[in-house]
């Protein structure tokens, strides 16, 4: 749904009615209907709009979602509010995604470099490190911005891009910063898609599960683990699929989860023994909505 709050006001505080700026500006009625109706102006009519007025065309149309959480993460980020939900995020799932995959920076430097973008330097940190996790601020960003978009390969290959792009792996000839990879991998002594079956794979899977009708947190669940099968990067397929998780759960109104780095060997066991037994990842990821679930009680958000 489409905000014109701030729109209408203006418009009620100079006196001009929605008629006169229709003639005034050679604007259609259909489009001027749309402000009415909550439906989204062109960019060219925005901006059109935001000239005459003489305000910035970012504050008079705000998307506004159903989803309580989403809507909370989208004011805050907007208002770079410190201390609430989406600066926990932020935080919290950097470090422990980021963590799970080896990085040396604990979490209260993961807070300083989100805080205050710079870091006491201290011996031993890899300069990757820091930066995939300013990466995996600016990747949360993007989920959150796009976050009711269909799922898409397109998504996924972005955010592997956000994550990948500027780090050693990308001085790499042999090493596809945001497509899949060119060369095959294992995972744990298991074989995933080959670079060849990659995008069949990768297609399939979004096709089946983008045709649900109502997407659960088991749904969600499942489209991360058969992710990882696939691992269609060369690297990075652990965080990038946790950030489609992410971005799913923000889409579907289901609380996201965070897998914390302590709880990692679950995590991985659940992984590897996926399509064997079930119940050990979803048990692990209905964890991490535990953990959600207790920073919003924290913060005395509701949700349904």
């Amino acid at each position: 749904m489409i905000s014109y709050d701030i729109l209408e006001k203006a418009l009620k505080d100079r006196g001009i009615r929605k008629t006169e700026l229709s003639l005034q500006l050679g604007l259609s009625t259909r489009t001027i209907a749309k402000i009415g109706k909550g439906e989204k102006l062109s960019k060219r009519s925005l901006h059109k709009i935001a000239d005459y007025l003489g305000l910035d065309p970012e504050i008079l149309m705000k998307e506004v979602s159903d989803n309580k959480i989403l809507q909370v993460l989208r004011e805050e980020k907007e208002m770079k509010l410190p201390g609430g939900l989406y600066h926990e995020l932020q935080v919290r799932m950097t470090y422990n995604s980021n963590h799970i995959e080896g990085s040396k920076l604990s979490e209260d430097q993961t807070r300083m470099i989100f805080e205050t973008n710079t870091l006491d330097v201290c011996d031993g940190i890899p300069v990757d490190d820091v930066l995939e996790t300013v990466h995996h601020f600016k990747a949360i960003d993007y989920v959150i911005d796009i976050a009711e978009d269909e799922l898409t390969e397109d998504i996924i290959k972005h955010l592997h891009y956000i994550m990948k792009h500027d780090t050693k792996d990308s001085t790499l000839g042999w090493f596809a910063v945001g497509d899949y990879k060119k060369r095959a991998n294992m995972v744990g002594g298991r074989e995933t898609s080959k670079p060849s079956e990659v995008h069949k794979h990768m297609k399939a899977l979004l096709e089946e599960y983008n045709a649900k009708d109502n997407i659960t947190m088991e749904d969600i669940i499942a489209l991360h683990a058969e992710f990882e099968y696939i691992h269609p990067f060369q690297d990075g397929n652990g965080r990038v699929g946790r950030l489609v998780a992410l971005k799913e759960c923000l889409r579907h109104n289901v609380i996201p989860f965070i897998i914390e780095d302590a709880k990692k060997n679950y995590y991985y066991r659940g992984l590897s023994e996926w399509r064997n037994e079930k119940g050990w990842l979803t048990d692990t990821c209905l964890d991490g909505q535990d953990t959600f679930v207790r920073l919003m009680d924290m913060l005395e958000i509701q949700y349904s």
